[in-house]
């Protein structure tokens, strides 16, 4: 029988029309690799012709690779994650020669994959390079060390030492954080002194449940083993060196603005002028949070741009008064130069704290491109910032830091690039009133569309958004920026000829109305509302949406507002997690019993309290189980039944850790749905669904359950293999 040869060539457009041929089945490859190559010709052809910055992109896939080790559970998928980008990247150079028609989405694959393979990489390697081995467990032992920092906390009580030392048992060199009272500090505990003392250590603590502050991560990239408190004085064995430091003068500044200014008001001021908010109070911390000013007490983007553009200002008009200067040298390139070191001054005076630092390169960029005659404010700009900056402390990219202030400032340039905006702000004929209207409802905007870009980074974070910041940081920010700041420097200056006390009563007024904006704007009704956990996947859709929205230009840049809606979605429709249990089994919050939230022990941990109320979504003081009357507490148990989605579902809940009869212990769990304890169950101990004891805690870490969708989440399923969590127990 003759063989029928099929050509292998594929059918035009025209022999598709109608009915399928008999041999179309084997012509189907060539069908698709052709509408392949016809979608490789548009992607290629969209970027050629879109109206948008390139280089930005290039740092978002470096962002990406960077939050790829975060997201992924382990060294078998960051390796897959890095060897998939390398040969996405070397298949694009292979297929699409440089004679190819598509060599600007060559360009764009070879470019993203290679730095999609980096990111991991540099995080990796910086995980592996500065990352410290936690301690095995809590322990008291006596610590022969150097003093590397002293951060002083009077409105805690409290002096924070981070000290140096050898552990003689492991034989390895640990750096550890201690809190000190004022009255077990010797003389002379300061930078580089050498003391003695015992101290009461814990390693550092992994989230509490689900969605809470992962201290251990940061502790991790901080090289810090463990964190503790000094239980005995604490001995000078050898004095600090002799001469000044940087640590010793921000003290010192620090100790001279509060002596000259009291109250909140002076430990604010030394805050702007130092960096030492030690100093404020509580209630102020609170107020200024509740209300969107916190971000003013951390000296950050707004601090430096103010020192900075201040002395940018002065240098040029003072040297603009030297007429042989004026003709000989670009004043810009000076002034320019004179604000670089104003900057790099303050930054270093104030800590050099990795915020600070960021916001000073972000800064001195600008005035390279003053300097240079270039555009200081661009998505550009910005991206080569946030570039440089995750280079060197690519940790930095999981910090609410770092997260908030980049998107604060893409929030104002993308708003001021956009063309309605620059056809508002345009110059034109008008009256002195309606100009200032003009600036005004432009501020106003700008202060909004901050607000919503910040908004699902503090639900991320911190379960909590705020509803008027915008409007009280319109107030607060150009009060602290063009009346607080200077007003300081000019105290501090006429303080060298002891003429400074009445601009000191001035700074107290100044400082006094931005506490007032945060108090009035913090008691408004609903001025926060906490919000439960949001999850990685959507809040990965807010973060895609928004960076659309930022980076494209036209009309293209609206399908942004697709992501970000359907993200809105998914948040709403976040459950609120029923139990909520810490690793340890004896912080545990019960939600949905009325408006507030019960809790098995009363402790004086606000911060374990305070993560389950934000965890939870919920205000107000929490209520003690054993207060609570429909819970049947004994000094040993808690028992309560609550009803979700129409099923009832018994709780029993250890209150300590007495020895308990095993027929009995048996029993109770026969008749429980849960069983939560922070001690070891015997295996006798059988509740119909959940066995919650310190086995199964210590593998899962904390937890959030769903009762209606009977789901458990664990904070293991968020960790991974990540250094910081399996080095636990080690």
């Amino acid at each position: 029988m003759a063989t029928r040869t099929v050509p292998l060539v594929p059918l035009s457009d025209d022999d598709w029309e109608g009915e399928e041929p008999a041999d179309a089945a084997l012509q189907r490859p060539w069908r698709k690799a052709r509408a392949l190559s016809s979608g490789a010709d548009f992607a290629d052809r969209f970027l050629e012709r879109a109206a948008f910055d390139r280089a930005p992109w290039l740092t978002i896939a470096l962002v990406v690779g960077i939050a790829s080790w975060f997201v992924l559970p382990g060294p078998l998928a960051w390796l897959a994650w890095i060897a998939g980008a390398l040969l996405a990247a070397i298949s694009a150079a292979a297929i699409w020669r440089e004679d190819d028609t598509r060599s600007h989405l060559r360009r764009a694959v070879v470019a993203v994959a290679l730095l999609l393979a980096f990111g991991a990489v540099l995080i990796w390697s910086r995980s592996e390079i500065v990352g410290a081995q936690p301690l095995e467990r809590p322990q008291v032992q006596w610590i022969d060390g150097r003093v590397l920092a002293r951060q002083d906390q009077p409105a805690e009580g409290r002096v924070r030492l981070t000290l140096a030392y050898r552990d003689a048992e492991a034989g390895t060199p640990r750096k550890v954080r201690i809190n000190v009272a004022p009255d077990l500090l010797s003389p002379g505990v300061e930078e580089g002194a050498r003391v003695r003392l015992r101290t009461r250590l814990m390693p550092p603590g992994a989230p509490l449940a689900p969605g809470a502050y992962d201290f251990a991560r940061t502790a991790w990239f901080a090289g810090l083993a463990a964190t503790g408190s000094a239980i005995s004085p604490v001995e000078t064995l050898e004095p600090a060196p002799s001469g000044g430091t940087i640590a010793r003068a921000q003290r010192a500044l620090s100790a001279h603005v509060h002596s000259r200014l009291g109250g909140s008001e002076g430990a604010i001021a030394a805050a702007f002028a130092s960096g030492d908010r030690g100093g404020i109070a509580v209630a102020d911390e609170e107020a200024m949070r509740d209300s969107g000013l916190t971000h003013l007490l951390s000296i950050s983007g707004v601090h430096v741009s103010a020192v900075i553009a201040a002395a940018y200002f002065l240098a040029i008009r003072l040297l603009a008064l030297w007429p042989w200067l004026v003709l000989r040298v670009r004043l810009p390139v000076v002034a320019a130069l004179v604000a670089a070191l104003a900057g790099i001054g303050y930054t270093l005076l104030t800590g050099a704290e990795v915020p600070t630092v960021r916001s000073c390169i972000g800064a001195l960029l600008v005035l390279a491109a003053l300097a240079l005659g270039r555009e200081p404010l661009s998505l550009r700009m910005v991206a080569t910032a946030a570039f440089a900056v995750l280079i060197v402390w690519p940790e930095a990219l999981v910090g609410p830091s770092f997260q908030m202030s980049f998107a604060a400032v893409v929030a104002i340039v993308a708003l001021h690039e956009a063309a309605p905006v620059r056809a508002f702000l345009a110059p034109r004929e008008e009256s002195w009133f309606a100009r200032t209207g003009r600036r005004l409802a432009m501020l106003l905007v700008t202060g909004l569309v901050i607000e919503i870009a910040l908004m699902p980074i503090v639900l991320f974070h911190f379960h909590r958004a705020g509803f008027y910041g915008a409007f009280a940081n319109v107030l607060a920010i150009p009060l602290v920026s063009f009346v607080s700041m200077p007003l300081i420097a000019l105290a501090l200056a006429l303080d060298l000829v002891g003429a400074g006390g009445p601009v000191w009563w001035l700074v107290g007024k100044s400082l006094e109305l931005m506490l007032g904006i945060a108090r009035f704007t913090a008691d408004q009704p609903g001025a926060v509302r906490l919000m439960p956990q949001m999850g990685w996947g959507t809040y990965a859709l807010f973060l895609a949406g928004g960076a659309w929205l930022a980076l494209w230009r036209g009309r293209v840049r609206l399908l942004g507002l697709v992501p970000a809606g359907i993200a809105a979605g998914l948040l709403l429709a976040t459950p609120v997690p029923d139990l909520l249990i810490g690793a340890d089994g004896r912080n545990v919050g019960i939600a949905g019993e009325g408006e507030r939230l019960l809790v098995l022990h009363d402790g004086r941990s606000t911060f374990a309290r305070d993560n389950l109320l934000e965890l939870a979504g919920q205000e107000g003081e929490p209520v003690a189980l054993g207060r609570w009357p429909g819970a049947r507490c004994s000094r040993d148990f808690c028992s309560i039944a609550i009803e979700r989605a129409g099923k009832t579902w018994a709780l029993l809940l250890a209150r300590s850790r007495s020895r308990i009869e095993e027929r009995a212990l048996a029993a109770a769990c026969e008749a429980s749905d849960i069983v939560i304890a922070d001690r070891f169950l015997p295996r006798s101990c059988r509740p119909r669904w959940l066995r919650a004891d310190r086995r199964y805690l210590e593998r899962a870490g904390g937890l959030a359950v769903n009762l209606a969708s009977q789901r458990i989440t664990t904070v293991a399923e968020g960790q991974g293999a990540h250094p910081w969590w399996t080095a636990r127990g080690r």
